[in-house]
């Protein structure tokens, strides 16, 4: 079936169409890694972790690009603030990132590259911005020209004027207009700086992104995805310098925005002291319910956090893992599961993850009733294309909070209490029963025995 797809660039929906499919090409925005990420930044990596799934299923080739930002004031900032060298901070920093989203079910881009590393490519395409009129040097910077690209604004449907004044944008002397913006800064000798045509400096934010693209994906890519508050003036002024840096050529064929995170209805940023860090709330909750909260929402609308919304989708997940435990003796056909057409056909429509979760719901209602290997398999094919149910459910039911679980002394218990049972001292069983529970452990007796998990607070 067809992937229609919003195209930002076109404001509409499209059915997508490769230039290449051999090899469809897409690129994310990564982290800037100064700190660790708030659930917020995690929103468009395990949206777009969906729709690379979606994209392996229907192209034999799919290269996915998610970047590395290593070079930033904002860095250089907790670098002189911590008293370390920048390579500290960056280097824990994405290390937590990469640990952080793969807590969160997110497979890995198929290439990660980082900024430091792209600085030839960056000077390179700075000179040839210079070369063709598009950028201009003033004291040690270099800076675009935005009066040379007269589609200025058109990604984000603003005239240059109104995007100036909602950027507030730095009115420096030596800008022939507001609106141009860096492509190269100068560095003093505490902060990072490379060898240049220009002295010894560093790159812009924006064209780190536009280098790294052409270096790894081409000239014009697929798909360029990333939160809808990079759309100015971050996207604009990739746009801006990749299509001119290259001929004229468009840069990428379809853009794709996520809509942000809020808490309380205002938006999740440092600057609000509202943020929630992924590497606290993975410590908190289980990792898969809060992927599936930040699938619960369409991508394109804001979605509201709270610790109901959290406690509703472990609740979710609850249920459809007690399904699949109670068929865990239901063995499965060999090969690859299969993923059902009512699942695949919602994510199809312009990923519509909420259409595709109500769908997994029916498909766990179903496996219930049947108990059949097919409907078992049908549970787990649609889960797998979202990234959900892939853990033993014995696994989820026997996860912990911060504090590891027992497993030995439990079972130890429930092997006692199953002595004292059969013995029919039910005073014991009991005072065993009441000893589980202060452990936060519940227990259920069935056909099958007896099992356990925990009770999350």
């Amino acid at each position: 079936m067809p992937i229609s797809l919003y195209n930002s660039r076109t404001r509409r929906n499209e059915t997508f169409a490769p230039s290449d499919p051999a090899r469809v090409t897409m690129y994310l925005c990564g982290p800037t890694v100064y700190n660790y990420v708030h659930i917020g930044n995690a929103r468009g990596p395990v949206v777009f972790d969906v729709l690379a799934r979606l994209l392996r299923r229907h192209y034999p080739n799919v290269v996915y690009a998610r970047n590395i930002t290593d070079v930033d004031d904002k860095i250089n900032a907790a670098a002189l603030e911590q008293g370390v060298e920048i390579g500290t901070i960056t280097g824990k920093f994405s290390q937590a990132y990469r640990e952080d989203m793969a807590g969160l079910g997110i497979m890995p881009p198929d290439i990660e590259p980082y900024a430091t590393a792209h600085i030839g490519q960056i000077i390179a395409m700075v000179e040839n911005l210079i070369a063709g009129g598009h950028a201009y040097a003033a004291e040690g910077h270099v800076l675009f020209d935005v009066g040379s690209y007269p589609d200025y604004g058109a990604l984000s449907g603003r005239d240059t004027e109104e995007l100036i004044a909602g950027a507030r944008v730095e009115v420096a002397p030596y800008k022939k207009h507001p609106a141009d913006f860096v492509l190269w800064k100068p560095s003093t000798p505490e902060l990072p700086g490379w060898n240049s045509p220009w002295g010894i400096g560093r790159p812009g934010w924006h064209i780190e992104c536009s280098a790294m693209s052409a270096a790894h994906l081409g000239e014009t890519i697929d798909i360029h995805a990333g939160g809808v508050d990079l759309l100015f003036p971050h996207h604009e002024n990739e746009v801006a310098q990749s299509t001119c840096a290259h001929g004229g050529k468009l840069f990428a064929r379809w853009w794709m925005h996520n809509g942000m995170l809020t808490f309380d209805g205002r938006k999740m940023s440092k600057s609000l002291g509202n943020v929630l860090l992924v590497h606290e709330l993975l410590k908190l909750h289980p990792p898969e319910a809060l992927r599936l909260l930040l699938l619960r929402g369409h991508y394109r609308q804001p979605l509201d956090w709270s610790e109901g919304a959290i406690v509703q989708a472990t609740s979710t997940l609850d249920g459809w893992y007690r399904v699949l435990r109670d068929l865990a003796d239901i063995e499965l056909f060999p090969g690859e599961l299969p993923v059902p057409a009512r699942v695949e056909a919602a994510l199809c429509d312009d990923l519509n993850t909420p259409q595709a979760l109500a769908e997994l719901a029916v498909l766990a209602d179903a496996a219930r009733q049947a108990g059949t290997a097919e409907a078992k398999a049908a549970l787990l094919g649609g889960g797998a294309l979202l990234g959900l149910l892939q853990q033993d459910a014995e696994a989820w039911f026997k996860r912990g909070g911060e504090q590891p679980v027992d497993a030995a002394r439990i079972e130890a218990l429930l092997e006692e209490r199953r002595s004292a049972r059969a013995a029919r001292d039910f005073n014991r069983a009991d005072a065993i029963r009441d000893e589980l529970a202060a452990m936060s452990i519940v227990i259920e007796d069935g056909a099958q025995g007896t099992r356990w998990s925990v009770q999350k607070s």
